[in-house]
């Protein structure tokens, strides 16, 4: 697997559930399908992990210093909220309520490919989220967050 690409359109249902886009289910990792952990993400967002993803941050973050107040606040905030969820018959997620209210999810979302995790946004959020950023100001970005040694 290369990573998770590309952005699909789903509709949450009254009970909170939402249909895993068959172009996200089809990069998943043939050995974890169908179990997931979700998240907040860093914006008002989620961020959905395959299992197989999640593992290696669990054993990255808990190799952390618990004696720095800084690591357990940050493990206070990154696993506020995470929660195990699987795939139903139908192929589809339940959002748990907290959740879906931190992201502000209602009825038409966005499912993101973002490498090694999915992002669910709410779809206007999604949409404003690229709006308020220039093509000067993404290469400005770009220019900061890449280093010159990544030949891209």
């Amino acid at each position: 697997m290369i990573g998770f690409l590309g952005e699909y359109e789903a509709t949450v249902d009254v009970k909170g559930r939402f249909l895993l886009p068959a172009g996200i289910k089809k990069q998943l990792p043939e050995d974890s399908q169908t179990e997931f952990v979700i998240n907040r993400g860093f914006e008002k967002c989620l961020t959905l992990y395959p299992i197989k993803s999640w593992e290696p941050i669990i054993n990255g973050i808990s190799k952390l210093n618990d004696f720095d107040p800084k690591v357990r606040e940050f493990r206070r905030y990154f696993f506020n909220g995470a929660t195990t969820l699987e795939l139903d018959s139908a192929g589809r997620l339940l959002l748990p309520p907290n959740l879906k209210e931190h992201a502000g999810l209602e009825k038409d979302i966005v499912v993101v490919g973002a490498i090694k995790k999915i992002e669910i946004w709410d779809k206007t959020k999604y949409k404003q989220f690229f709006e308020s950023i220039s093509p000067e100001q993404f290469s400005a970005l770009a220019k900061e967050v890449i280093p010159v040694s990544l030949d891209l």
